[in-house]
């Protein structure tokens, strides 16, 4: 690959936890994610983006970092993480892994030490007293020390938020990124990116963030075809692009197609917007259709509403499963075509739907615990994946997962997909190869289309269509690459995507 393959690379997304368990315990680790390399090979991905593998107390699923040098002793040792480094690379699959810049933990020796000792509490958002600012998570964002103090934790008590004003958590970031990056990591992706800098009346998108990304990039120059990836929430466009200027991030994540309703008119707007976003600044736009916080496409779309927005509002209502596994087909085939950059998050190319009906004791996402139920969390989307047989565990390992599968993914392990050529895998596996021979990186030309049709050509001569119609319609002239679905004599059904060259 180029010094910028991620420019067009598709990203597969490891939840470490739920990805594969190699020893046994009913949790994740590197041993079960070793294994399934070649799995990820065949299935056509450039890249794997883990998230945190850092010594951690898991209460928000270690985004609570004690160690930013370490690997948690359930998933792994460093040394194991070094091999799956070097072997993903012998796979040709680069290796992007998560920063979390925002908080720590409440374990890590920094915070232990500003709790013993006042005077070291500079590291961290310490005041004499709190104001109004509410966690992300729900209830306030500060708590109290026993000395009277209290301490900023914009997500849980147990994450407490760093002082980006203080230089000694610059240098330790910096420090953190070359230890990583010496050891063969291809990028990192930053966790709440635009939070970091902090004023006493504000915490999100102020100025002074920019200049810890532009010297984080000139760390990652210092390596060969390196890449530090934001994850923003950001409305404000022109504000979102700014990180994106060529001396700070290489590219970041577009959450405005993710979010964006089964509907063609606003599908084409967030695309528009999208790429009218990024030419300025010369970085490619992303495409991202779920991730490990987000309700699953095939359960979303089979929704009246398809819209997504966090705090859980659409939590156990109905969903048609047969339409969001045909919209969820088209959906892929849809952000595939689109240039530049493509995330998958594991069980996405199974077709796996969200599991709303976790019990209660097993939840363990702050959200629920901190609504107080209200908010059921983002456990659903995080349950071990099935790779074989007929009951749980479903290949994953052990015998009992740390989340519970469902009976019906008999239906849906990568083994029994693999064995079935028009499943979702399947269309994942025959997708990503093509896109990889005729797609990624480049430019888009919209083309003239029917009603609640979306059809566009890229600059390498294939034509994407999708119907999101009620009626079937025709197709352009040519050989069809690729369909989501099974075609009308040559014409294409609704809630489909075709690929014609």
């Amino acid at each position: 690959m180029s010094h910028t393959w991620w420019r067009g690379a598709a990203i597969y997304q490891v939840y470490l936890r739920s990805f594969a368990d190699g020893n046994g315990d009913g949790v994740g680790d590197l041993a079960g994610l070793r294994s399934r390399l070649p799995y990820l090979k065949d299935l056509g991905v450039d890249a794997v983006w883990l998230n945190p593998w850092y010594p951690s107390p898991m209460a928000d699923g270690g985004y609570d970092v004690a160690d930013y040098r370490g690997i948690e002793p359930v998933f792994g040792t460093l040394g194991e993480a070094e091999r799956f480094i070097a072997e993903a690379h012998e796979l040709d699959i680069k290796v992007i892994i998560d920063v979390v810049p925002n908080h720590s933990s409440t374990e890590s020796d920094w915070f232990k030490e500003a709790l013993a000792n006042p005077a070291a509490r500079d590291r961290f958002w310490f005041r004499d007293e709190p104001n109004d600012w509410q966690s992300i998570f729900g209830g306030p964002a500060w708590t109290q020390v026993p000395d009277g103090q209290w301490y900023l934790h914009l997500f849980a008590p147990e994450q407490p938020d760093f002082n980006w004003d203080n230089p000694e958590v610059h240098r330790e970031f910096e420090d953190v990124l070359r230890f990583w990056l010496d050891r063969g990591v291809d990028g990192v992706r930053i966790d709440s990116a635009a939070l970091l800098v902090k004023s006493d009346t504000a915490y999100e998108d102020l100025d002074p963030v920019h200049d810890v990304y532009r010297r984080w990039r000139q760390v990652a120059e210092e390596y060969d075809e390196r890449v530090l990836i934001g994850e923003l929430w950001l409305a404000d466009q022109e504000r979102f692009a700014r990180y994106l200027r060529p001396d700070e991030l290489h590219t970041a994540f577009n959450f405005d197609f993710l979010a964006c309703p089964w509907d063609p008119d606003e599908l084409r707007r967030v695309i528009d917007l999208t790429l009218a976003t990024h030419a300025p600044v010369g970085a490619p736009p992303t495409w991202v259709l779920s991730n490990h916080d987000v309700t699953r496409p095939v359960t979303r779309y089979g929704r009246s509403d398809t819209s997504f927005a966090h705090g859980g509002a659409l939590h156990g209502v109905p969903s048609d499963p047969e339409l969001g596994y045909r919209r969820a087909r088209a959906a892929a085939l849809l952000a595939m075509a689109l240039p530049g950059g493509l995330y998958v998050y594991q069980g996405e190319e199974l077709g796996l739907p969200e599991v709303e009906d976790l019990p209660d004791e097993l939840r363990q996402d702050p959200m629920y615990a901190r609504s107080g139920g209200a908010n059921p969390g983002r456990d659903g989307c995080r349950v071990p994946l099935p790779w074989s047989g007929d009951e749980p565990p479903f290949g994953f390992g052990g015998s009992r997962p740390w989340l519970p599968q469902p009976e019906s993914w008999r239906k849906l392990t990568a083994e029994s997909q693999l064995a079935d050529l028009d499943s979702m895998l399947n269309l994942y596996r025959h997708g990503l190869r093509l896109r990889r021979e005729h797609l990624g990186d480049g430019t888009l030309t919209w083309l003239p289309a029917a009603e609640r049709v979306l059809a566009f050509t890229r600059d390498t001569g294939v034509t994407c269509v999708t119907n999101l119609g009620t009626e079937t319609v025709p197709l352009p002239d040519g050989v069809v690459l690729l369909a989501s679905g099974g075609l009308e004599d040559g014409a294409l059904p609704p809630d489909t995507t075709a690929w014609v060259r």
